[in-house]
């Protein structure tokens, strides 16, 4: 079996319909852009990935093509290996002022991850064993997710004939923000909240997680993410109000830019009495990050992403460290599909080091979307299962996978820029400034 080698690697671009979502970077654009990739063995075994869309990961891509066509995919992730240099290093990697995927700096570690997923799932499907066992062995069978609420405009996401039905309704307010979560918990049973926030002023987000700790209930466990809109005077006065609602299992994540701003909220927070933890997927986002982060105190959380991490084993490298520096350790998402879902499910299965539940996107997309041969990945109770299927365990439904394509084609878009949608329907001089409160 270690003598089989790729054959065709074939790129796919897609686009899925998003619905007006808000974040600290503005409005969601109505379609989300993925990359599917295959990777073809000399035996006709296909291996899959699933990673960030549009014009520059394909070239990135195309580009290690042809250190990709004949090799053994045992070794390519050794040979590509360089492409994850830097990552050690730090230096301004920063995801705060750019919207995840389109940071220069993580490039070529994306593109090495997309790889090493499609080599991992294709060797997987090869010798009869999944993922998971692959990197190390499961520790757990289910993985658990988090809800992920967004304020946001009305609609479904996509555009005329290809507009959704919209589930969830306008959500700009505290009442409307707790519908959408009990939805989202009756439909799939998540065990805890992500909240997403930096859009409202701070006192309207503050009032929603109090009425969503009213609605819950003090064993369902809160986090809040204004992805770096705060003063740090305004993290510390969140932090306060919110102590009882957010320290019960929950965390702050990102409220104020820089390591140095997160230590300064950290400090003052501990002199009030106050030990919620901070999290963080933006002021850390490699590993030349963490000495300068622990010697500050200033993140107590990791959420890491093995799409801009560099793949599976740099999550468990990571995760080694967190526990090393006695850190909590959870998982970013972004806009996906059941592949890469799938991808985190099973790395996630084989962390031991994995403290909180992961973030994910799922709910946001739909059915019409998947290109999972079978449909949607189940989410019950809040978790992912983990099989023993061999590789991540999904198969590729290829008329699905022609559909995106053609939406891909038909649709404007072909990088995420939420502050060209917040202007084009909210309001044209917007800007994304940080701090904005």
């Amino acid at each position: 079996m270690n003598d089989i080698k790729i054959a065709e690697m074939r790129i796919t671009p897609i686009a899925i319909a998003d619905p007006p979502i808000r974040s600290s970077y503005g409005l969601h654009q109505p379609y989300a852009l993925r990359t599917i990739v295959e990777f073809i063995s000399t035996d006709g075994i296909i291996g899959l990935s699933e990673t960030y869309g549009g014009e520059e990961p394909m070239k990135a891509l195309e580009a290690v093509r042809d250190q990709i066509i004949g090799s053994s995919p045992y070794r390519l992730t050794g040979t590509l290996s360089s492409l994850l240099h830097g990552r050690e290093y730090g230096g301004d990697a920063s995801q705060t002022y750019l919207v995840p995927g389109e940071n220069p700096l993580d490039a070529t570690a994306r593109t090495f991850a997309a790889i090493e997923v499609g080599c991992l799932d294709l060797i997987g499907k090869t010798v009869g064993v999944p993922v998971c066992d692959l990197i190390g062995g499961k520790v757990r069978d289910k993985v658990p997710f988090s809800a992920y609420p967004f304020y946001k405009h009305a609609g479904g996401g996509g555009e005329g004939a290809d507009a959704r039905d919209d589930k969830y309704g306008e959500c700009l307010s505290p009442e409307t923000l707790v519908g959408q979560v009990v939805k989202m918990r009756e439909e799939y049973g998540f065990n805890s909240i992500k909240f997403k926030a930096g859009v409202l002023h701070p006192d309207e987000e503050i009032e929603t997680i109090k009425q969503l700790y009213k609605e819950l209930g003090p064993d369902i466990p809160l986090r809040i993410d204004p992805n770096s809109a705060w003063t740090v005077d305004t993290s510390v006065r969140v932090g306060i109000e919110l102590a009882e609602e957010l320290g019960r299992g929950g965390y702050l994540e990102d409220p104020t830019a820089s390591i140095d701003g997160m230590a300064e909220v950290r400090r003052r927070l501990l002199a009030e009495g106050i030990e919620t933890p901070l999290a963080s997927n933006v002021a850390i986002t490699c590993f030349g990050d963490i000495p300068e982060s622990v010697a500050k105190d200033a993140v107590q959380i990791i959420l890491c992403d093995h799409h801009y991490w560099g793949g599976m084993r740099q999550v468990q490298t990571l995760a080694n460290l967190c526990k090393t520096f006695n850190m909590g350790m959870s998982m970013h998402s972004n806009n996906h599909l059941g592949i890469s879902l799938m991808g985190m499910a099973h790395v996630a299965a084989a962390t031991p080091h994995l403290t909180y539940a992961c973030d994910t996107h799922y709910p946001w997309q739909s059915a019409e979307d998947e290109v999972v041969l079978g449909g949607r990945v189940p989410i019950v109770n809040g978790c992912v299962e983990v099989t023993d299927k061999p590789g991540l365990g999904v198969e590729l439904d290829y008329d699905q996978l022609a559909r995106g394509k053609e939406r891909y084609e038909k649709c404007p878009y072909r990088k995420r820029d939420d502050v060209a949608e917040m202007r084009k329907h909210v309001d044209p001089n917007w800007e994304r400034k940080l701090p904005r409160w």
